[in-house]
């Protein structure tokens, strides 16, 4: 697969996506197998959804670094999804995939969700107006 696919499909991805109000998604290629996603998107709650993807899909879409932040209105952190080499000393079965859920301080293990389960998480947690 070319990134120009994957970044299309991320793309499709968020407009399919019934509760987002703004996106501002940047795509950055770094060869022709290598790319970098970052960006925010804003849902008609007012909730936002930082996401950063470093990834290299030459031969399957490997997320070599993801983070995936949704907060509230507030900025209030309701979860972040991440793969950052730290908490090696909580022993977690799916490191370095983890999930911050709800406070920095409360982490669990977790498998390295896609943008679009990720969006598919938020829609339920949306607070339509």
């Amino acid at each position: 697969m070319q990134i120009e696919a994957y970044f299309q499909q991320i793309q499709s991805q968020i407009e399919a996506c019934p509760v987002i109000q703004l996106s501002n998604i940047a795509y950055e290629k770094r060869g022709s197998h290598e790319g970098l996603v970052r960006g925010e998107i804003t849902f008609v709650d007012g909730s936002l959804l930082h996401l950063r993807e470093y990834v290299d899909v030459e031969t399957t879409v490997d997320r070599l670094m993801y983070v995936y932040q949704y907060m509230d209105a507030l900025k209030n952190l309701i979860f972040r999804y991440d793969n950052t080499g730290h908490h090696r000393d909580l022993n977690l079965s799916t490191y370095p995939h983890h999930k911050h859920d709800g406070s920095e301080d409360k982490i669990t293990t977790s498998s390295a969700p896609t943008l679009e389960e990720v969006l598919q998480e938020t829609q339920l947690l949306v607070h339509l107006p």
